[in-house]
């Protein structure tokens, strides 16, 4: 209730006098408070975390209530017989802008400077990329034989492509921004998951929706449209996006492929600075203002954070359903991805298809670990490749412990110094630490103002 006085007052004077407390506030808010917000953020993306709660909550909601659960993914506010799903927003709209920043990554690789040039750069993890698809099937049909379980035979493509998703994430944890590992991985993922949607539409058609490889052509439009805009001299990044990218979702949606790849083929075409300077080379002070990082740098932040999402509508498995399909799956992943990962792309380098320099064999191995990642991906190909639902939550189970492969890999780059944790046993204690210190001081730091408004006992004048 406002005072006579406060009444009184004329409007202008009470907002003046309100815009000076304002301004008192955050003149009293210490000058390293935003700097830690923005650290605490950059820690959450950094480790993958709205990523890996999004996995967490999924599959303990699955469990809890499994109804509610894949309620939450059909829900739709158009009505319950809309496509426009929050499966289908995660899935196919909102991964867009994840594969177009991936796109970006690799662009940038092949630029001078960058991992991947000379183009002879990419012979060596496309080399790696058949060994990750050929690796898992023949480890998955030596399960079968083993297993004598041949009722499992058709998951044999289940384990052949890479979550992209996961697998950048964990690659950035694992060996830190500016490695050619990442960039490596990135090619190598995006490829074998081309493979992997090339043996969904060859060996696991849908008769209801049998892909249309014409729609194709509309692609190969939209790509001549993004050339054309590139040589008008068009730099801003809406068109690209909204126009070309907007005719390559339609059509891959239309040719029943997935169009969450839609920006893969239109990024490449953007204006980009000359050369490579680095992943993320903004994060080190070096931004650059063409097209394509300024691309990256209006989604970076929202598609980090919207990971969570994803996470949440893909990784709902329930832990009830293990068999042979689990085991088959898993040690596909982790034992067939990896060797095959491995061994071709070091036969490659002896054939001399060299590994972009600073990959080492053991960063080989690290690499073929990471790509072990199939969940997501897994998870849909399973959903394609059995009709029999207790086989299918099997293979689902086994695409759900690919995520093993996570802890795997950093005790592997921690025991053999690889990545970010090529340091002495000091500097990786004093890292860890730091990592758990900031988001504490970032909360504190967030809560100094409202604490300080009031005053401390003793004090009260």
């Amino acid at each position: 209730m406002l005072s006579d006085d406060a009444l009184a007052e004329p409007l202008a004077v009470r907002r003046r006098r309100d815009a000076v407390a304002g301004s008192v506030i955050v003149r009293n808010r210490s000058p390293g408070e935003a700097p830690l917000i923005k650290k605490s953020i950059n820690l959450l993306r950094e480790f993958s975390l709205p990523l890996i709660l999004g996995v967490v909550l999924a599959v303990v909601w699955a469990n809890v209530d499994s109804h509610g659960y894949h309620e939450a993914l059909h829900w739709s506010p158009f009505g319950a017989h809309s496509e426009l799903t929050l499966h289908f927003f995660f899935n196919d709209i909102f991964m867009v802008f994840f594969f177009g920043i991936a796109a970006k990554e690799i662009t940038e690789s092949c630029l001078p400077g960058g991992a991947l040039n000379p183009p002879r750069k990419a012979v060596n993890p496309l080399l790696a990329t058949v060994g990750g698809v050929l690796g898992p099937i023949a480890v998955y049909f030596a399960w079968t034989a083993i297993s004598g379980d041949h009722a499992i035979a058709r998951g044999w493509g289940v384990p052949t492509a890479t979550d992209i998703a996961l697998a950048w994430l964990v690659a950035r944890l694992v060996f830190g921004k500016g490695h050619p590992a990442v960039a490596f991985l990135l090619l190598l993922a995006v490829a074998d998951d081309g493979i992997g949607l090339g043996i969904i539409a060859i060996f696991y058609p849908d008769p209801s929706h049998p892909v249309e490889p014409a729609w194709l052509l509309a692609v190969a439009g939209a790509m001549a449209m993004a050339w054309g805009m590139r040589k008008r001299g068009i730099t801003s990044w809406i068109p690209y996006v909204t126009v070309a990218g907007g005719v390559s979702w339609y059509a891959l949606y239309s040719a029943h492929l997935h169009p969450a790849l839609a920006l893969v083929a239109i990024v490449p075409f953007m204006p980009h600075a000359a050369k490579d300077e680095g992943l993320f080379e903004e994060d080190a002070g070096h931004a650059h203002n063409d097209t394509l990082s300024r691309f990256e740098h209006a989604f970076k932040l929202p598609v980090d954070l919207g990971l969570f999402g994803f996470g949440l509508m893909n990784a709902g498995v329930e832990l009830g359903a293990v068999g042979d399909a689990t085991w088959g799956v898993m040690f596909a992943l982790i034992i067939g991805k990896t060797l095959g990962v491995t061994g071709f792309a070091l036969v490659g380098d002896k054939l001399g298809f060299k590994l972009p320099e600073g990959m080492k064999p053991k960063t080989v191995v690290a690499t073929g670990m990471v790509a072990a990642l199939g969940l997501t991906v897994a998870l849909f190909v399973a959903g394609v490749a059995f009709t029999d639902p207790t086989l299918q939550a099997a293979a689902k189970m086994g695409a759900l412990g690919s995520v093993a492969a996570v802890p795997l890999v950093v005790g592997y780059a921690v025991l053999f110094r690889v990545g970010r944790f090529a340091k002495t046993t000091a500097q990786v204690k004093k890292a860890v630490t730091g990592a758990f210190q900031r988001p504490v001081q970032a909360v504190e730091a967030a809560a100094r103002p409202i604490t300080g408004a009031f005053p401390r006992p003793g004090r009260e004048g």
